[in-house]
């Protein structure tokens, strides 16, 4: 049973529309017990928008639990079940106006795995055209566009601090040759 752990207790402390968390037993390779806390999420997406000149679409939005603005690609929850290559194009037109003949699957990664099974879809959006934007009513926020290559320099300059963002920015770099 080497790197993996038995659940032996699961509870469910906490239910809400976005997430649940379990207060589980589990034991350890070594035979101990221990406790891990889980937060279940039904995981996310976010699309990085590219226009033909390799510039980017960015979102500015408040982020409550940092107290302050952050500077995101588009991107939401899923909703259990759903469609995350659907889910990304849904966001991508609400919060941006855009839509696009290309879209590429970048891949997941895992935002918090020591305590969080989110999931995080990311796409590289391309052939970009502009609908209405379709915000949610309880969402608020600021579209702007910058070179790729500043979103690059952002990054490493930590200026852009949200973990998907900086993982999605850094791999359509890559992948365009930026």
């Amino acid at each position: 049973m080497h790197l993996q752990e038995k659940t032996l207790k699961s509870e469910t402390i906490y239910e809400g529309p976005i997430f649940t968390i379990t207060h589980d037993t589990v034991e350890l390779e070594n035979g101990n017990e221990t406790i891990r806390d889980v937060l279940l999420h039904h995981g996310g997406v976010c699309v990085i928008p590219v226009t033909d000149n390799n510039e980017i679409y960015l979102v500015k939005q408040f982020r409550y639990p940092f107290r302050t603005v952050t500077r995101e690609v588009p991107a939401g929850k899923l909703e259990k079940g759903e469609d995350h290559a659907q889910c990304g194009k849904r966001e991508l037109l609400e919060e941006t106006g855009c839509t696009c003949t290309e879209y590429i699957y970048l891949g997941e990664m895992y935002p918090t795995p020591a305590y969080n099974s989110e999931i995080t879809h990311m796409y590289l959006a391309r052939g970009l055209s502009f609908e209405k934007q379709n915000l949610d009513p309880d969402e608020f926020l600021d579209v702007e566009k910058i070179p790729l290559s500043e979103a690059v320099e952002l990054v490493m300059d930590g200026k852009i601090k949200d973990g998907k963002t900086q993982v999605v920015i850094l791999k359509a770099a890559r992948i365009l040759g930026i």
